[in-house]
């Protein structure tokens, strides 16, 4: 199985929600390729933010090594599942979608919630990810 998590700019909450279900794949001995996108592109190349790094780190997870790109079409073929943080992602991957198919693989990561946007406020991380960390172990009871 194939899933992508999609935020804003791929160094917060995509890369975070990558890391813990990979993890939890892994742990699992389940088979899935976990990879993670944003929408924007500013920030292609780059490592997560040090801060999504460090909570990750606290949590026994190594997010280091993941670089940020760009959601392109072309992921809408090669992925399964495309979850998006919050509803502007969503709204975005909807509208690039060209058919029903591609559409159907989308949907929001929390179902009727946002994850909320750590980036400008230090203090949100723990809790984001704990949002990340309940969510990914349900995704990993429901998709297996």
């Amino acid at each position: 199985m194939n899933i992508l998590m999609v935020c804003l700019g791929n160094i917060c909450r995509s890369p975070l929600a990558h890391g813990v279900l990979q993890h939890m794949a892994n742990q699992r001995g389940l088979n899935w390729t976990i990879e993670s996108a944003g929408i924007g592109g500013w920030h292609v190349g780059n490592p997560p933010d040090h801060r999504a790094i460090m909570v990750a780190k606290q949590h026994g997870i190594d997010i280091r090594q993941q670089r940020a790109q760009q959601f392109r079409d072309d992921h809408f073929d090669a992925f399964d599942h495309i979850f998006a943080m919050d509803r502007a992602n969503l709204r975005n991957l909807m509208a690039r979608g060209k058919t029903a198919g591609q559409r159907a693989r989308i949907q929001l990561f929390l179902e009727d919630s946002e994850v909320p946007d750590p980036y400008y406020d230090n203090h949100l991380f723990e809790p984001v990810y704990q949002l990340v960390q309940q969510r990914c172990n349900e995704l990993i009871e429901i998709l297996s």
